[in-house]
């Protein structure tokens, strides 16, 4: 089965433009509540995260109130309990590994003349209740979530928004010192695009670009591939020297977007790091 029958619309939005693109994943057989349920008692339980789904669009992650369900009990009941989760690293399952590559290698005539060689790739399967919110959030990968079941919208922002996600965010959570999950402030909401997603729609996310996401009336089950990237090490590198500067006083530039590379402050931060500098 082929997940992507075309590759023009993804051609032109990767890799710094949010969009939709078709996927033919919608009917496969191992997306059932069953096949998840028992995909999730193989999992390490550590992989699994979940939690009520009424939750504000910007929540502290230490106060995500739990929904006091087991991980079985969760899936079982997704369509009453009112709960959102996420299958973290699905690919460690043989089976969904070996999806995530096939699925993966669909997009290397795009990805690789572009921001080089695909790296650590990992995927994701979020089940969720009806109207349950996933709070803004921005991630460190190149993302495509193809709806599966039920409908979701998710709005994203521009990742170059220095007021919701300022460079000292990025740094921070680069660092490990902060957690994905951004403030928020009702004052944002213009500054979004709202992306409507129905089952065989994929949605393309930028590196690090804000979004949020609002369940339609229905279970929501999306499959989540990700990919690091050349590109995406050497921004990560260029965050982390300016952590070092800004800790000295000084208040360096933002990493430049695509197409800059920002190779000189990510070979900066490397040889500091061979010579145990910086940390």
């Amino acid at each position: 089965m082929t997940a992507f029958p075309k590759l023009d619309r993804f051609d032109v939005l990767y890799p710094e433009t949010p969009g939709i693109v078709a996927h033919s994943l919608a009917d496969h057989p191992m997306f059932g509540l069953d096949e998840l349920a028992a995909l999730a008692a193989r999992l390490d339980p550590a992989t699994v995260e979940y939690n009520r789904g009424d939750l504000p669009t910007g929540v502290d992650p230490d106060a995500i109130p739990q929904n006091g369900l087991s991980i079985a009990e969760t899936i079982r009941g997704i369509e009453t309990n009112g709960s959102w989760m996420v299958l973290k690293f699905v690919e460690r399952d043989p089976a969904y590994g070996a999806l995530l590559k096939a699925t993966l290698d669909e997009l290397l005539p795009v990805v690789t003349p572009r921001t080089g060689a695909m790296h650590q790739l990992e995927a994701f399967i979020f089940v969720s209740s009806p109207n349950s919110v996933t709070p803004l959030h921005f991630d460190p990968e190149h993302n495509i979530l193809m709806q599966l079941r039920g409908t979701k919208t998710m709005t994203v922002f521009p990742q170059t928004d220095e007021e919701i996600a300022p460079g000292d965010a990025h740094e921070r959570f680069y660092q490990g010192l902060a957690h994905r999950n951004l403030p928020w402030h009702d004052d944002y909401a213009p500054r979004g695009h709202a992306f409507h997603l129905s089952p065989g729609d994929g949605m393309y996310v930028p590196v690090m670009a804000p979004h949020w996401v609002q369940n339609g009336p229905g279970v929501s089950i999306s499959f989540s591939v990700t990919w690091r990237s050349d590109w995406t090490y050497a921004v990560a590198d260029a965050h982390a020297l300016n952590a070092v500067l800004r800790r000295t006083g000084l208040s360096p530039a933002r990493p430049a977007r695509y197409p800059a590379q920002n190779r000189a402050k990510a070979l900066a931060w490397r040889a500091m790091r061979r010579m145990g500098i910086g940390r």
